[in-house]
């Protein structure tokens, strides 16, 4: 029988005697204070935890989208909501976070926003919502079927090109906000023109490339072995990816709807 004690862990062979050198009484100490069991591994992360955790952050967005709708929150109020929600979602962007209170508290209070701006919204152009969910969902699938087929492969280039793109994006949201004080309609990226339909329109298409890169990052750390926990991170990306997504084809649909 093979002992449990660690001195005496290689099997015996009939009388065969201890075939190393004689240990000490301290190295015998801390044998003997040593644990004899090893500490669980930690369980690796899946595509199912993926999924699990995805429905979660975005069921609870849509939750308190769905009560905002109903409740009729103010947009103003509503802002309030979507400030707090971009302070916990930029805290969890920058520190990687895998806190599900964190992750899923951005996902309640922008989710307030969402539902009241979907309201207003609809109450202008009617059915543009339901639009926008079915144009997000068939964005979803597609890029999720690129992304399964290979017909785009995720490289470093890739990755900086859909980078500096986002960052001349927001770049020139802002510009646009700022202009806006002066000019009406800003420098006219947010307007139902021409110039605002193509700005809409790449809009959507670089939120289609934030979530080629999701699906790449979760295949990339399934395969790398991430921990269980990084699913909250993913799910999280992926919940940001297809907001920016239904909010540009919510704003592009509109330009395209009469008024009731």
């Amino acid at each position: 029988m093979e002992s449990k004690n660690p001195v005496f862990s290689r099997k015996r062979q009939g009388q065969q005697a201890w075939g190393g050198p004689t240990p000490s009484s301290d190295q015998l100490q801390n044998m003997y204070d040593a644990p004899s069991y090893a500490p669980p591994a930690q369980r690796q992360m899946t595509i199912d935890d993926v999924v699990v955790r995805g429905f979660m952050t975005l069921g609870t967005l849509v939750v308190a989208a769905a009560a905002a709708w109903v409740l009729n929150v103010p947009l103003g109020i509503a802002v309030v909501f979507a400030l707090v929600g971009v302070v916990l979602a930029l805290i969890a962007s920058f520190k990687q976070s895998t806190s599900p209170v964190l992750i899923l508290g951005y996902a309640l209070f922008y989710g307030v926003f969402v539902g009241a701006l979907s309201h207003t919204y609809e109450s202008f152009y009617n059915g543009v919502v339901i639009q926008a969910v079915l144009g997000t969902a068939l964005a979803f699938g597609g890029v999720l079927a690129v992304h399964s087929l290979k017909i785009i492969r995720v490289t470093p280039k890739l990755v900086r090109f859909v980078g500096a793109a986002a960052i001349a994006a927001i770049g020139l949201m802002l510009i646009n906000l700022v202009a806006g004080f002066f000019v009406d309609g800003g420098i006219g990226i947010r307007t139902d023109s021409p110039l605002g339909w193509i700005f809409s329109a790449a809009m959507i298409l670089l939120g289609c490339f934030f979530l080629l890169l999701d699906f790449d990052m979760v295949e990339q750390a399934v395969a790398q072995g991430a921990p269980e926990k990084f699913a909250w991170q993913c799910a999280f990306g992926l919940t940001l990816s297809l907001v920016w997504i239904y909010l540009e084809v919510l704003r592009f649909v509109s330009y395209f709807s009469g008024n009731d």
